[in-house]
């Protein structure tokens, strides 16, 4: 999970192309301008399983990964402005 940490201010998320609750959250997050790298979970190999390992066994998009190591499913773009204090 290390290699996804993200940098101070922002947050990685693991997200799926087809998933509605991923794009609500990229584009709460734009709207408030806080910065996120986008994974794939179908396209990056072992991040699906990485998902599962963070929710019990559950492959739940989007999960996001926050500066400080700790990680979140399906929050919203005001729990993550929260966690990152900006």
């Amino acid at each position: 999970m290390h290699e996804f940490t993200p940098a101070d201010g922002t947050i990685t998320m693991f997200s799926t192309s087809w998933c509605g609750y991923c794009n609500r959250l990229k584009k709460q997050l734009d709207a408030k301008g806080i910065g996120y790298t986008e994974v794939n979970i179908e396209e990056v190999a072992g991040t699906a399983e990485l998902v599962e390992q963070i929710n019990g066994g559950n492959r739940t998009v989007p999960t996001v990964i926050f500066p400080d190591g700790t990680a979140a499913t399906n929050p919203s773009a005001a729990q993550v402005k929260e966690k990152l204090g900006v």
